[in-house]
């Protein structure tokens, strides 16, 4: 199966890992970060597609996506579809 987008998602997983964020810096820049705990309290994680993550936000309902860091691993950048 061929996925078209790999090759750009491969590109901003090396961007996004090449100096990873430190969590304040993540909120200045995108606002809200959650570690992996507080993704999982706040969010159902749908699927995996790196650098981004599908999820579903529990007190709502409202799905959408944000982007993630593998080291340390946060996530950040809420987009409601």
């Amino acid at each position: 199966m061929s996925d078209p987008t790999e090759t750009i998602r491969r590109q901003q997983v090396a961007a996004i890992n090449a100096e990873p964020g430190s969590r304040e810096y993540l909120e200045a820049k995108h606002g809200d970060v959650f570690d992996t705990s507080e993704v999982q309290a706040t969010f159902s994680v749908l699927s995996f597609l790196a650098p981004y993550v599908v999820v579903q936000r529990k007190s709502d309902g409202v799905r959408g996506s944000m982007m993630f860091q593998h080291s340390p691993r946060f996530y950040f950048g809420f987009k409601p579809e």
